[in-house]
């Protein structure tokens, strides 16, 4: 499916079927909205997926991986070999988002969308490569538009694929050495706020290097002037592969009215761009966590989603989406399988 025929089938949730989840809600055996943002998570699957009883018993997260540019400006604390060394991690089944989206009873998919270096066939692994990791930000634009779009559109054909094979909720996932610069331009750009305001510390670098990585930022969004009206623009300027691949993966999401558990910073760069390119992807998005990363916070404003979870954490990979899931799915089984007033005996107070 193309971007604009993706586009043509986002519509937005509807309204009919919250207030279908809120009167089952309000006859559950608890004083009511006693469950808090339990009870919210249940309402908007119900509306997301137009189905009174839900179930979101196959879960999937896709992990990006995309080299960059940028960080030979130094704007890392590891080198940019580590994106492939951690794919490879990723695929044994070693790295955090492994243990956590086994915990969580999550499939993963690791996504090759731009890393400069060949992989062998593997299980779980998906060859989707546009580029060999993006230009250098700093002097020219991170990739051509083709490239920007193409990355969308691999985002969007994994949604509709999983989507085919019976999947009922996404999540999404990073990794990129140097992404958080990237991320960064794009929450400057795409909310208003200084590259200041919205520039962290990424993989724990030390203040000199923040203060280089800021004015690389700076001068990438000069020499780049992306356009702030044309969310693909500001992709293909100053963005990434998986960043890209994110987007797409949320306007497929939505075009199959699939909810989506959008991970942390990088991520949530990501949805911006899917909720610039089309506001109504908003209502299929669930924001797992508020990363440590000072710009997360200004970029889930942006959009208007409230996060689910604040842990300081600041790893990426979809680790954030994979502990959310559990708790999104804590509200749907609390909805499905909590007693009613009639169905307990116990007297409703009126």
């Amino acid at each position: 499916m193309k971007i604009r025929d993706t586009l043509e089938e986002i519509i937005s949730v509807n309204g009919k079927y919250y207030e279908i989840a809120q009167k089952r809600l309000d006859n559950l055996t608890k004083p009511q909205g006693s469950l808090g943002r339990l009870e919210e998570f249940a309402r908007r699957l119900v509306a997301i997926t137009e189905n009174p009883m839900p179930d979101i018993d196959k879960k999937v997260i896709f992990t990006f991986a995309g080299d960059h540019g940028v960080a030979e400006e130094g704007v890392s604390a590891y080198p940019k070999e580590v994106t492939g060394q951690m794919v490879l991690n990723f695929l044994r089944g070693g790295a955090g988002i492994n243990v956590l989206a086994r915990h969580a009873g999550a499939e993963i998919i690791v996504v090759d969308i731009g890393v400069d270096l060949d992989f062998e066939n593997a299980d779980g692994l998906v060859s989707k490569k546009v580029i060999r990791g993006t230009k250098n930000i700093v002097k020219v634009p991170a990739m051509t538009r083709e490239e920007a779009e193409k990355c969308i559109q691999v985002g969007i054909e994994l949604a509709s694929e999983y989507a085919k094979k019976g999947y009922k909720i996404f999540g999404t996932g990073d990794m990129g050495i140097a992404n958080t610069t990237p991320s960064s331009a794009i929450a400057s750009v795409l909310t208003g706020r200084s590259v200041k305001e919205v520039t962290g510390r990424g993989t724990g670098i030390g203040d000199d290097a923040l203060r280089r990585k800021i004015k690389v930022i700076e001068d990438a969004i000069s020499v780049n002037r992306p356009d702030t009206a044309d969310p693909i623009d500001v992709l293909s300027k100053i963005g990434g592969a998986e960043i890209g691949g994110i987007t797409g993966l949320i306007l497929g999401a939505a075009a199959n009215r699939i909810p989506v558990v959008v991970d942390g910073f990088i991520s949530t760069a990501g949805a911006l761009i899917a909720y610039c390119i089309e506001p109504n992807t908003k209502g299929y998005m669930f924001a797992s966590h508020k990363s440590q990363e000072t710009g997360h916070k200004a970029m889930l404003e942006k959009i208007g989603l409230s996060p689910i979870l604040d842990l300081d954490l600041r790893l990426g990979e979809g680790t954030g989406a994979a502990l959310a899931m559990m708790i999104i799915d804590a509200g749907l089984k609390i909805y499905k399988e909590m007693a009613t007033f009639g169905e307990a005996g116990v007297s409703k107070n009126e």
